[in-house]
């Protein structure tokens, strides 16, 4: 009948279509597209976690960017898992420890399924973080200004998200959170080299 037919062509769709979720770093910004055509995703199959491509692969008005693929999730909504060099689903024992899981007794471990970090047919999610930034600007990702929540500690980190030089104070672009009271508090810079660090080591 017509649910049948109705049920077909939405199972078909689904299985060609694949989400792109694509974030900004600097700009805090995010947006989600679906391309439906796998001729153009097709380059990313056998892709990891990991790994950078250019944006012309997707599209041409991506040109100029670098896009590294931090993640994604199957169609069954499974989410891939760094480390696992399977282009499918696997079952492994997990602790506490690990993640995609929440312990609910002490010392329990159970066997749960997750997806592996090589991309493939099934996956119908794709979490993409721009690297690099291309002449024309995506709409809802890098023209956008988010103020960041949370930011990076360590201090290498801090200079490669605003591309510093070693001179720069990196205690000036740290993010600070604003407390209840209306107080600002920064973190800790981890591995920051100061003239007082340099001195005690002597």
């Amino acid at each position: 009948g017509i649910n049948a037919e109705y049920m077909g062509l939405y199972q078909k769709n689904r299985a060609i279509e694949m989400k792109f979720n694509i974030s900004d770093p600097v700009s805090g910004g995010q947006k989600s597209i679906a391309i439906d055509d796998e001729n153009q995703y097709r380059a990313l199959f056998e892709k990891r976690m990991g790994n950078e491509f250019p944006g012309e692969t997707l599209d041409p008005k991506f040109a100029g960017y670098i896009f590294k693929i931090t993640g994604g999730n199957d169609k069954d909504g499974f989410c891939m898992r760094q480390g696992i060099l399977k282009n499918g689903r696997v079952r492994i024992l997990m602790d506490k420890n690990q993640k995609c899981y929440r312990q609910r007794r002490k010392g329990e471990r159970k066997r749960k399924s997750v997806r592996g970090c090589i991309v493939g047919k099934d996956i119908g999610v794709l979490a993409l973080s721009i690297v690099k930034h291309g002449e024309i600007p995506i709409e809802g990702v890098t023209t956008v200004k988010r103020a960041r929540s949370l930011g990076p500690k360590r201090a290498s980190t801090i200079r490669k998200l605003y591309k510093l030089e070693k001179t720069d104070d990196v205690r000036k672009f740290v993010v600070r959170k604003e407390m209840k009271n209306g107080k600002k508090k920064a973190p800790k810079i981890q591995r920051l080299v100061t003239s007082e660090r340099i001195r005690r080591k002597k």
